[in-house]
């Protein structure tokens, strides 16, 4: 009976000394094992609500458990943000965000959370570049005709935004920078109103997405002067780069991502992260993804927090050397 009883107290005793140890404690648990909540900051039908919905599916497939998105639209992501960056650190809640958050801190003095400091970047899903174009009137054929075209004609060449701080105005602003023209901002309430503007003359440029603007300028409705990513897009792989035509090394795209709230654990952060890029790897995604004109990402948590990082320096330049304020 002795030697049994000591038998068991020492076999409980390892149990419980197993259990507290930390190879055992770093065990991941369950996850999930209830409905995941997918925000998005925009309306639906946008690119960040399309790609979220993507992703949802995705993972509501691989887990089955549903992944549920909710649209959260406002005030250029910051509605959305901030109702993560409150939520429980527990997987539970997530985030698809899009470049304007890198730009926001830059623009309002005090946003209801801290960018640096909320969240938890898991990946970024993709990247895509903006295009130049211009209406038929403006006599230029190409991004170095108008750099020499503003420059002959400081202050008297103007271009269209969906907004004071969005992506595509501050493309132009770092155009101006970095090519030292003077091209004058016309702000209007969204994407619609600004290609109506172009499309009629009442401006003379823009930039947009590539897909939405290549159909006008096959159709003659616009004039495509160039890309600004890196490299061309496969979109329009005729058209030449922003550095390519005279200003080395200026890069701008449009680009998405998802985050958690900060504190989320890490081990759920690396499983959400190597589950989307195991989807994005997929050619089902590949084709969904060129199709848009996005290039697949999938980085690791450490480089998209590293590119958000950049990409909010990279921003609070242009803003301040520009004088942006938002209306």
């Amino acid at each position: 009976m002795k030697a049994s009883a000591g038998a068991l107290l020492l076999t409980l005793f390892s149990t419980v000394a197993w259990s507290q140890s930390p190879i055992h404690r770093a065990q991941p648990e369950a996850y999930p094992t209830r409905p995941v909540r997918l925000v998005t900051p925009s309306a639906p039908g946008s690119t960040a609500d399309l790609l979220g919905r993507m992703v949802a599916q995705k993972l509501s497939d691989l887990w089955r458990q549903q992944v549920v998105v909710d649209a959260r639209a406002g005030a250029a992501g910051i509605v959305a943000s901030a109702i993560v960056a409150k939520a429980p650190s527990d997987g539970y809640t997530l985030i698809m965000v899009a470049g304007n958050h890198a730009i926001n801190p830059s623009l309002y003095s005090k946003l209801p959370y801290q960018t640096d400091k909320d969240f938890a970047p898991v990946t970024q899903i993709g990247a895509a570049p903006l295009l130049v174009a211009s209406h038929p009137s403006l006599p230029v054929n190409s991004m170095r005709e108008l750099i020499a075209h503003a420059r002959a004609n400081p202050g008297r060449v103007n271009y269209a935004s969906a907004g004071v701080g969005t992506p595509s105005h501050l493309a132009m602003e770092l155009l101006n920078s970095m090519a030292k023209i003077r091209l004058v901002h016309v702000p209007y309430a969204g994407g619609g109103p600004v290609l109506n503007a172009v499309v009629s003359g009442e401006v003379q440029m823009l930039a947009s997405g590539v897909l939405i603007l290549m159909p006008l300028a096959k159709s003659g409705k616009l004039k495509a002067l160039a890309v600004t990513g890196p490299q061309r897009s496969r979109v329009a792989p005729d058209v030449p780069t922003v550095a390519e035509s005279g200003v080395p090394g200026f890069s701008v795209r449009g680009w998405w991502g998802i985050l958690a709230p900060a504190g989320t654990p890490k081990s759920i952060v690396l499983r959400v992260q190597r589950e989307i890029a195991d989807a994005i790897a997929t050619p089902e995604v590949q084709s969904r993804l060129a199709n848009d004109g996005i290039e697949p990402v999938a980085n690791t948590p450490e480089e998209f927090s590293a590119y958000i990082r950049d990409e909010m320096a990279r921003w609070a330049r242009v803003v301040k050397d520009a004088g942006i304020r938002p209306d």
